[in-house]
This record gives structure tokens, sequence and C-alpha cells, in this order.
């Protein structure tokens, strides 16, 4: 399977979610420097989704997982009635470089997937699961041999409150094992627009949080 036929299966034309689709993974799969080696490393196991049963229909899932954990987590949650969106923005480092964030295995995990979305009918206005890798923001003092590939999530690469309210999205539930810097800064603005949060790490209960105002440097 190509890149841009397994962008089309994540994004299918008509889906209210497929303009967020980020296409940057995709195009990496079709580049020279992506090998599917690292697709011995991903485990295609179903994960249990321990809070789909407290989760509403009018909630969006944020799942913000290390990796391709995110992208089966996201698949498994496509079973029980949301549209994942994938939201890597990263990419692959070239031919003899070394990246800060392996991409590598989170576009095997795309590929494949692809195929699975195509044997199941998701309805075009079901919520959406946002899929996040929680290695997104690795940093660390650089070198010249090495490929800065980390990168934030920004309010303009998710929908506005509005456009969720008016698609009778009325909270947001985050899993993960934490709320990260760059999306507590989106979190806290769209709690004082109305949007209520939630927060699970995918074991314990859901609940509702109040994100803090991040510092305004916050890298």
């Amino acid at each position: 399977m190509t890149g841009r036929e397994a962008y089309e299966a994540w994004a299918p034309t008509g889906a209210r979610w497929s303009g967020w689709v980020r296409p940057v993974l995709f195009a990496a799969a079709d580049s020279r420097y992506f090998t599917q080696i690292t697709q011995s490393a991903v485990s295609f196991a179903n994960p249990d989704i321990r809070y789909a049963d407290a989760l509403e229909k009018k909630t969006a899932l944020i799942i913000d997982l290390p990796g391709y954990d995110s992208v089966m987590e996201g698949l498994a949650i496509a079973w029980l009635g949301w549209r994942p969106v994938p939201l890597f923005n990263g990419t692959v480092e070239q031919n003899g470089a070394m990246a800060l964030v392996d991409n590598h295995p989170i576009i095997s995990a795309l590929l494949w997937g692809a195929g699975k979305l195509g044997e199941r009918s998701i309805p075009e206005d079901a919520p959406p699961a946002f899929l996040l890798d929680s290695n997104r923001m690795n940093r660390h003092k650089m070198n010249v041999s090495v490929f800065d590939n980390s990168w934030d999530l920004y309010e303009q690469d998710i929908p506005s409150v509005e456009y969720m309210q008016k698609s009778a999205i009325t909270s947001i539930a985050v899993r993960g094992s934490a709320i990260h810097k760059d999306l507590m800064r989106i979190l806290y603005k769209f709690k004082k627009k109305g949007m209520t949060i939630f927060f699970t790490n995918g074991f314990d209960s859901i609940k509702e949080v109040s994100p803090r105002k991040p510092p305004r440097r916050y890298r």
C-alpha cells in the first residue's frame, strides 16, 4: 500500500474530521528513507480499551501515547464508534542521520491500519479520536549528526471549540500518562470557552480536570 492510499483510508472524502489528518508521515512512507524493517518491532495486538464504557458519543478523544501505541488504540476505539484522526507532524531522518523521534514504527502501523479501517464502516459524523505521539517533544542538546524531528501540537492543528460544538461535541477526554505542555496550553483555552475536559491513564476511572495555564515559554 502506498502512502497516498493509506492517507485516503485514514482521511476519507466526506468524513467530518478528515481535514485535520496530517499528511506528513504518509508522504514519508513513499520516500526512499523509509524502511519497513521496523515493522517487525510493531505489535498489532488489539489493546484493551477499559475506559470506553464511560465515554459518551459527544466526547472527542485525544489519544496521546508513545509511538505506534497511539495508532493501535485509535484503531481499537474506531470499532467502538470513533473516527481516528492521525495528527503526527514529524518526519523520518535522512539516510545516515539519527533522529530524536523514531517515526518508522508509526508509519508501519498507519499503513497496516489503513487496511483494517476498510473492514468497518465508520459513520461520517462519528466523534473524533485524535492520535498523538507522546514522544513528539523529545529534545536534547543538538549536534550536527542528530536530526531534530520533534514537534509540538498547536491550536490550529485541531478543530476549534466552535467547530466541535457545532458538531455536537461537548467534552474532550485525554488518554495518556499525562497532559503534556503543548496540549495543556490548548485545553486551557478550550476549558475557558466551555469545553469540559476529562483525563484517563487508561486504567483508572475517567475524571474531570481543569488544565492550568502554562508559562509563556514552555518548550
